[in-house]
C-alpha cells in the first residue's frame, strides 16, 4: 500500500493496518524450509597458524 502522501504517523499506521487485515492471508511456509536458527550450520574455518 502506497501511503506517501499521509504525513501524520498514526494515520499512515492505521491506514497499512486496514490494508493488511484486508488483503489475502499469507500461504504457509512449505515443509522442509528451514528458516533463521533452523537452517544447518556452516562450519567454520579454523583460525590461527597456516595449515601449509
Amino acid at each position: 500500500m502506497n501511503t506517501k502522501h499521509v504525513e501524520d504517523t498514526l494515520e499512515r499506521k492505521k491506514l497499512k493496518r486496514a490494508a493488511r487485515k484486508k488483503c489475502a492471508p499469507k500461504a504457509k511456509r512449505a515443509t522442509g524450509v528451514a528458516r533463521g536458527s533452523m537452517k544447518k550450520k556452516v562450519k567454520t574455518v579454523s583460525k590461527g597458524q597456516r595449515k601449509r
